[in-house]
């Protein structure tokens, strides 16, 4: 985020965030113009972006089990709106995955990103998913991020 007064930095964080919600976002996991989507709504909470989100019966894959690629949507996303919530449009470069245990639908979620390191226009994110009832991580990822020049 750039320097500059505290209430500065708010009120640029606050353009940044009626962006993402604005109905030119159609974004499959936060964007409120896709009538298909997620809904998920992110925030920056000091070095951390964070979204919630309650897996339905249409997101299933089989057997009650939400489907692993709205799962890792889920990842992916929360790590780029780290960075798009300060103002940084990206897009991914890389990412990996790594499944603990299922997600039954139904079941509260919180999702956690943040970045591990930047150096040029290559951003190193990290990510989970956790089970609000017991703080287990269900998934987490990693991911690499492509910032684009301005």
């Amino acid at each position: 985020m750039s320097e500059g007064r505290p209430e500065e930095q708010a009120q640029q964080q606050a353009k940044r965030a009626a962006v993402l919600a604005s109905d030119s976002n159609h974004c499959f996991v936060c964007g409120p113009a896709n009538p298909i989507g997620l809904g998920v709504v992110f925030s920056l909470d000091g070095d951390i972006c964070r979204g919630e989100f309650t897996p339905d019966a249409q997101h299933m894959g089989y057997r009650n089990v939400t489907h692993g690629g709205i799962v890792f949507s889920l990842l992916d996303d929360v790590m780029a709106n780290w960075l798009w919530l300060q103002g940084v449009q990206c897009f991914t470069a890389r990412a990996d995955i790594r499944y603990r245990s299922e997600l039954v639908v139904g079941t509260p979620v919180r999702l956690e990103g943040w970045c591990e390191k930047r150096k040029g226009r290559l951003a190193q994110m990290q990510s989970r998913l956790i089970r609000c009832q017991d703080d287990f991580v269900v998934a987490e990822a990693s991911g690499a991020f492509m910032v684009n020049e301005a």
